[in-house]
């Protein structure tokens, strides 16, 4: 395995891990500053996560909500981009340590910004993951649209009716503001683009079912809103359960627990996961490496007033991995804290002592969901409303951050065909895409396939055989 440092420089060097909306701002806002920047990312995209269901429906493309962050950062002359998985923070030498292949990059840093975000989480039960992908990544997307295209493909050929069934039935985990879009665009797919367009079934006969643990449609929100956004979806034909808790997933379905204590079975092809999230493992890292700074159930950070972790006042946690009281894991979130993450650093350089910093304040903007074409939900303050006027502030919130204007000018585009019209733009999809994860997960467990996968691709050789894979599995613990 070989090992590569980054040249030290002069110059405060500023490392921040994750390229989502946390990383992202807190790099940009320091473009002015006196600082090096060093972005470090598994991903080479800044993925705008929030209209990731509409990939996985067929409305937009990748490339209008997951830029390049090299060309995103193009011209911020004082910021690098590094491509790897970070699997190493040393608190003590300041150094960052990321692997890409087969080779290890080390980054030295006198100030951290940690924002990489949540990834699913399944409760303890991992195997559903197989069965229900979650929707956290651009492969979860392109994976659960081949899953329900393919679905219909494989009803049309169905040869009895009770496979037929289960291929045309949808259900969605979680009916929070992801499970509730979700399930709002798949049965606009089947009801109005897919309308027509096969001979042995007809799309609109498909059961989309959204089933919810707790007892509300979007709890957060409230029950006037949850209860508006439950009603849009039931009038568009979707089957909603409430307290009813998933045990078990498999190929053919689910095992669902009502609150009575009832368990039955719902025969589905295609699920997705979308009720619950589990923070950054390198959330734990940092707690066990600081002194006294704990985690919370989902795995975030408790951090300091100033967004700090304990001992560490030159180590910011942002976004989803930062637990902070009353705020929620959401985009604003995580710009609010970047922005005061970065203008720390900056006061910081000025002179200014750790000690004398203003706690971090949190300003809500808001929240909004959307439920299908024209019908979304909307909450302000105190302010609440729904329906058409708040179906436009959420295209124009979301128009207003997504990151490029030619990104903005062909979404505009696309939701101009989409809502007016039947007509999907994206409704590519393959074979690959719904087995690929599967594959790449039994490659990696062969740790041999994988080294030998790595050199094929250009990573230099693992030295020393077995030697060489133990330190490597011994890294992933790590991280």
């Amino acid at each position: 395995m070989s090992t590569q440092s980054v040249q030290e420089n002069h110059r405060h060097r500023v490392v921040v891990i994750g390229s989502g909306f946390g990383g992202l701002f807190g790099t940009k806002h320091l473009k002015h500053a006196d600082v090096d920047v060093t972005l470090i990312s598994k991903t080479s995209t800044h993925l705008f996560q929030p209209l990731l269901y509409q990939v996985a429906t067929g409305i937009l493309s990748v490339g209008e909500i997951a830029p390049a962050t090299r060309l995103v950062l193009r011209k911020q002359e004082n910021a690098q981009v590094l491509l790897g998985d970070v699997i190493d923070i040393d608190l003590e030498h300041k150094t960052v340590t990321s692997q890409l292949l087969n080779q290890n990059t080390i980054t030295p840093f006198d100030s951290l910004i940690v924002a990489t975000g949540a990834q699913q989480s399944y409760f303890g039960n991992d195997k559903f993951a197989t069965y229900a992908p979650g929707m956290k990544t651009i492969d979860d997307a392109l994976e659960l649209r081949a899953r329900i295209l393919g679905s219909f493909e494989g009803a049309e050929l169905a040869t009895t009716q009770e496979v037929r069934d289960r291929l045309l039935t949808f259900v969605v985990i979680g009916a929070g503001p992801t499970g509730v879009e979700l399930a709002g665009q798949i049965a606009e797919l089947a009801d109005r683009t897919l309308e027509g367009t096969f001979h042995n079934i007809d799309p609109r006969d498909a059961r989309v079912i959204l089933v919810e643990g707790a007892g509300a449609v979007l709890g957060p929100m409230g029950p006037k809103l949850g209860g508006k956004a439950k009603r849009r979806l039931e009038k568009m034909g979707v089957e909603i359960q409430l307290n009813a808790m998933v045990t078990n997933v498999d190929a053919h379905g689910v095992t669902v627990k009502d609150a009575d204590g009832t368990v039955r079975r719902i025969e589905s092809s295609c699920k997705v996961w979308s009720a619950g999230v589990q923070a950054s493992p390198l959330g734990k890292m940092l707690a066990e490496r600081s002194d006294g700074t704990e985690t919370d159930r989902a795995g975030r950070v408790i951090v300091e007033p100033d967004l700090t972790i304990k001992g560490h006042p030159n180590v910011f946690v942002v976004g989803d991995l930062m637990s902070v009281p009353n705020v929620p894991g959401q985009a604003q979130g995580a710009i609010q804290g970047a922005t005061y993450a970065a203008k720390q650093i900056k006061a910081g350089l000025k002179g200014q002592a750790p000690q004398d910093r203003k706690p971090f304040k949190y300003f809500n903007k808001g929240s909004m969901a959307t439920v299908s074409r024209f019908s979304a939900v909307c909450q302000v303050g105190k302010l609440e409303f729904g329906g058409f006027i708040a179906w436009l502030a959420w295209l124009a919130l979301h128009l207003y951050y997504l990151v490029g204007y030619r990104s903005r000018i062909i979404t505009v585009i696309q939701w101009f065909v989409t809502f007016l019209g039947r007509t999907r733009g994206q409704m590519a999809a393959t074979e690959q895409w719904v087995f690929a994860r599967l594959a790449v997960e039994a490659v990696q467990a062969d740790q041999q396939d994988a080294d030998e996968l790595a050199a094929a691709l250009g990573a230099p050789p693992a030295e020393n055989g077995k030697a060489a894979r133990s330190e490597k599995a011994a890294d992933r613990k790590v991280g």
